[in-house]
């Protein structure tokens, strides 16, 4: 299941995206628009911030924008950034994970489909199309 987390973080994405043109935008004016508690934002921002999907700045003036146009991201980063590994089992999301079943494993290729369906889904959905969807 996806989190508040991560779904508020791509409906700040999306804001970011259809603000792109308005220079920094400040944390409180996204809480604002999005009607998401700002402190909240403040721990979605940050992870954000370290995974390089925005650029911050501290001050007067300061605010967040995203830190590439709005159709170099993918829905599976922003979530990722904020969930992080979307794969639905420990074997798949964690390349060192030992298992001593996996050669006799008969769920494995069933999981490996799954995490595909969810890679290849939100990997080909873009930021732009859902900031220029009505």
């Amino acid at each position: 299941m996806i989190s508040t987390k991560g779904r508020y973080a791509i409906r700040v994405m999306i804001d970011l995206a259809e603000n792109k043109d308005n220079g920094l935008i400040p944390l409180k004016d996204i809480a604002e628009r999005q009607d998401i508690s700002k402190k909240y934002l403040e721990i979605i921002v940050k992870d954000m911030v370290t995974a390089g999907l925005v650029i911050s700045a501290s001050g007067k003036g300061g605010g967040y924008k995203l830190s590439r146009s709005p159709e170099k991201y993918t829905i599976l980063e922003i979530l990722e950034a904020t969930e992080g590994p979307l794969s639905p089992v420990a074997c798949i999301a964690d390349k060192k994970y030992k298992c001593n079943r996996k050669k006799i494993c008969k769920t494995l290729p069933m999981w490996e489909e799954y995490n595909e369906l969810i890679t290849d889904f939100f990997g080909s959905k873009k930021l732009s199309e859902l900031a220029s969807a009505e």
